[in-house]
């Protein structure tokens, strides 16, 4: 399958984990259709981990858990599908999945017409319990070949976490994304860790096959599988900026049935999802600015069209001033032009004066534009 921008929708991983079942799933497309979440642009709803019994059939397809899903995983899809949302499931490249259930080494092709056969759209695949003398890479171009042939158009997600320098081979696989970090926690540690081990992997991002940086944390608050400590709504609107300016997938994975207000306003802000979804899916530029070590973040993207997306990030604990000149965008004075700047969660307008950008920003926020050229 290949797509085009990046991927969007909803994973029961981060805050179910193994406690997933049949109604839970139907409530939650529920809720995602109530929420106006695939008119935002979230359109897969995906199960992870522990959907299944741990032992094949006789004929060697995976078996839906019956106490979890009582109906079967093509009765579930179908009331997926119902309300307007594609199906995603699990599997793992290795003998087992990471929580112990059957993986899909040496069923390849069993598995991906199994998952045809349900409906299935999306298919997450792990990189748990490998074999430790068959290259990464051979297993994940098998799945690859294997859905590309199943009959049916499915999405394929990579998770091999970036291990085994995945950078340098995914793209032959015919993944349309690719985990390129270690998991998210529901901590600020973690977000902050994602974002720098991100740093290096800029230009393995694109059409066809994007850098996931993992899945969303928003509205978690410390509850769930990886709530651990949490964090405040500050923290989740930054983590969202970062993840929506990079252009990473946007897999939710709160609770969306009981999300609050401000979470939905994170989650559908309008402008970072367009800029999210922008066609041109070019490659951010890390801005030097006035660089103080690493809590001080400036990234900036071209656009389709020739806007600019512009975002400064305060990772730290204290507020701070971000700063950088237009030269580093390529808009030095003698242009004769400058930049007319919306702030995306504001709505408020600037100009950048004197060939200067300057926000004042609060502990763990950020400023994001959508930014015009404009003549000086």
């Amino acid at each position: 399958m290949l797509k085009t921008t990046p991927p969007m929708g909803w994973n029961s991983w981060n805050t179910f984990g193994p406690d997933i079942h049949e109604q839970l799933i139907f409530e939650t497309a529920d809720a995602m259709t109530a929420n106006g979440l695939p008119e935002m642009g979230y359109e897969y709803l995906v199960i992870d981990d522990c959907w299944s019994l741990k032992e094949r059939d006789k004929q060697g397809r995976l078996v839906p858990d019956p106490e979890k899903f009582p109906h079967g995983m093509k009765a579930t899809a179908d009331y997926v599908h119902s309300k307007g949302l594609k199906f995603g499931m699990y599997s793992c490249a290795g003998n087992l999945t990471c929580a112990g259930y059957p993986g899909s080494f040496e069923h390849e092709f069993t598995d991906a017409e199994t998952f045809a056969g349900w409906g299935v759209d999306f298919l997450k695949y792990d990189y748990c319990y490998h074999s430790p003398i068959i290259p990464g890479k051979y297993l994940y171009r098998r799945m690859g070949l294997a859905l590309e042939n199943c009959g049916r158009d499915i999405l394929f997600s990579a998770c091999s976490w970036g291990a085994d320098e995945t950078h340098e081979w995914i793209k032959e696989t015919s993944a349309s994304m690719w985990r390129s970090t270690g998991d998210i926690f529901d901590t600020w540690e973690s977000v902050k860790k994602l974002i720098h081990q991100q740093e290096k992997l800029h230009p393995y991002n694109g059409a066809g096959c994007f850098n996931d940086m993992d899945m969303l944390i928003v509205g978690m608050y410390g509850k769930g599988n990886v709530g651990l400590t949490g964090c405040n709504d500050t923290q989740y609107k930054t983590h969202f900026s970062f993840w929506a300016l990079m252009g990473s997938p946007l897999m939710i994975g709160c609770d969306v049935r009981s999300m609050n207000d401000r979470t939905r306003e994170i989650l559908c802000n309008r402008e970072l999802i367009r800029i999210n979804q922008d066609p041109g899916c070019r490659q951010p530029v890390k801005i030097i600015g006035n660089s103080r070590g690493e809590d001080i973040v400036i990234y900036s993207r071209q656009l389709a069209g020739g806007d600019l997306a512009i975002g400064l990030f305060n990772l730290s604990d204290s507020k701070a001033a971000a700063r950088f000149n237009l030269d580093e965008l390529g808009l030095p004075y003698s242009t004769g032009r400058t930049l007319e700047l919306k702030e995306v969660w504001t709505g408020e307008t600037s100009r950048a004066v004197n060939s200067t950008v300057i926000a004042e920003l609060e502990p763990y926020s950020c400023a994001v534009y959508r930014a015009k050229v404009v003549a000086s």
